[in-house]
């Protein structure tokens, strides 16, 4: 995919030392964050994207104002730049924290694999930066620094960091698990923990694996130990995988407690992807009990997922009418469209007042894999921001068989914006023919050149020869 660049306008340089450091830094920030974007995907960078365009944005307007303090004489005129700076700064500050949300998140996931990967140091060294983040995963960062720290001898340190874990975050449902890896440690105390513990969890994993296949109706109290104390994340989510296979009353009963709620949030989000994989008409209610009681949203969009992982369309489909929460309406729409539920999201769009909702539909109606209600959009919505959606999806749905509509569309439209919506949705199909097509009838210079600009990034034999056309005249 292809993420378009974001250009930093040319500015003039601050005069004192530290407004150009200041300067300095703003323009690394902004260097930082469009890294990101060209590392990530179109569809992800296109949310990046306007983060990095009012990070730039602030930084101009920072820049201006830093000079016309030099310029201005009025006290009057000076105080509305001195509070305009202060806005441009506000706004600088506030792309810095939604950034420091995403990277606090990518730290922690990255910390979680050095530890699935038993790089025990890395691990502790990144869960140690995310605790003093103090977000949202800092009960979770202490519990696992502590549990990586111990896996390489340092009980102390780990021991403090499960204090630090206790006095700090004393509602966290990460206390249990620390309890029992606190026990764990202090009984471990004097012993030669690193190849010990190692060889112990590799062969608790093999033991696991085996009885997965032959008794795994007899592993209950083993696997509730393991799920309700200290053990690695690889551990517990084998453990759950075992214990989802089983159709035991008393297994049922323990995954459906764990998935209310009785253990840390990771492991409970884990029960819960289990009993959607696993299926089965009482797994289903047990979900459908969780998200009608639970006011958690991340356990909620859990629910959710696993509802599309068991096949369960009805409740999905009740969840994008009827939840009140935007963000899990959202996922619900989501869910249905991968679930190819076509005619559900037609009714809902149908149905909906609210314009993001239906931008929202719109959006993912290409993730169902059909595309006949997206060309009824494009063709006959009234709404220009909903056309160009409905457009985009098809493009993002790669089916050629909405070209003719797309062409009809863009010889019969006005709007420049809905035309070039119209090139990019046949570049994202790779239709060479359509566009070219589009090239020797376009009069107008700049949609031409945007065509050309398309067919010039194409890798087909018909984009080649007409580039070689236009060299040739």
């Amino acid at each position: 995919m292809v993420v378009a660049a974001v250009t930093v306008p040319a500015r003039p340089l601050p005069d004192s030392p530290a407004e150009q450091e200041e300067a300095a830094e703003r323009r690394a920030a902004a260097e930082i964050v469009r890294a990101e974007v060209e590392a990530l995907g179109e569809e992800v960078g296109n949310l990046v994207r306007a983060e990095v365009d009012a990070l730039v944005r602030a930084e101009v307007e920072t820049q201006v104002l830093l000079h016309a303090r030099q310029a201005m004489q009025s006290e009057k005129v000076a105080a509305k730049v001195e509070e305009a700076g202060r806005k441009a700064e506000e706004r600088v500050r506030a792309v810095r924290e939604r950034r420091a949300e995403r990277s606090e998140d990518t730290l922690y996931r990255n910390a979680r694999r050095d530890l699935d990967r038993r790089q025990w140091d890395q691990a502790s060294q990144a869960f140690d930066r995310v605790a003093r983040m103090k977000g949202e995963r800092a009960d979770a960062a202490l519990y696992w620094k502590a549990y990586a720290l111990n896996r390489q001898g340092q009980r102390d340190a780990a021991l403090l960091a499960l204090q630090t874990l206790a006095s700090e975050h004393a509602g966290s449902r990460w206390l249990s698990d620390a309890k029992a890896l606190e026990v764990e440690i202090r009984q471990g105390a004097g012993q030669s923990v690193n190849p010990e513990t190692a060889e112990d969890e590799e062969l608790k994993l093999l033991a696991l694996n085996a009885l997965q296949h032959s008794a795994p109706e007899q592993t209950g109290p083993m696997l509730e130990k393991i799920l309700k104390g200290g053990a690695s994340p690889r551990l517990k989510e084998r453990a759950l995988f075992v214990l989802a296979q089983s159709n035991s009353p008393a297994a049922r009963k323990l995954i459906a407690e764990i998935a209310r709620g009785a253990g840390n949030p990771e492991v409970q989000l884990k029960a819960v992807q289990h009993l959607g994989m696993f299926g089965g008409a009482e797994n289903r209610q047990v979900l459908s009990d969780l998200y009608a009681s639970s006011a958690d949203v991340d356990v909620k969009r859990s629910v959710l997922r696993a509802f599309m992982l068991a096949g369960d369309r009805d409740r999905v489909f009740t969840a994008a009418q009827k939840e009140q929460n935007p963000e899990l309406r959202r996922e619900a729409i989501r869910q249905l469209a991968m679930m190819g539920a076509q005619e559900q999201l037609w009714q809902l769009y149908s149905a909906e007042s609210d314009a993001g909702i239906r931008e929202e539909i719109v959006k993912v109606m290409f993730m169902s894999g059909r595309t006949d209600r997206l060309m009824e959009i494009a063709r006959k919505e009234t709404d220009s921001k909903l056309r160009r959606a409905a457009i985009r999806s098809l493009g993002m749905a790669g089916a050629r068989d909405s070209a003719p509509v797309l062409l009809e569309i863009y010889a019969g439209e006005k709007q420049p914006e809905v035309r070039k919506e119209v090139i990019n949705a046949l570049f994202m199909q790779q239709n060479a023919a359509a566009l070219i097509d589009l090239a020797r009838k376009e009069a107008d210079p700049g949609l031409k050149r945007d065509i050309i600009g398309k067919l010039s990034m194409m890798k087909s034999k018909e984009a080649t020869d007409y580039m070689l056309e236009i060299l040739n005249r």
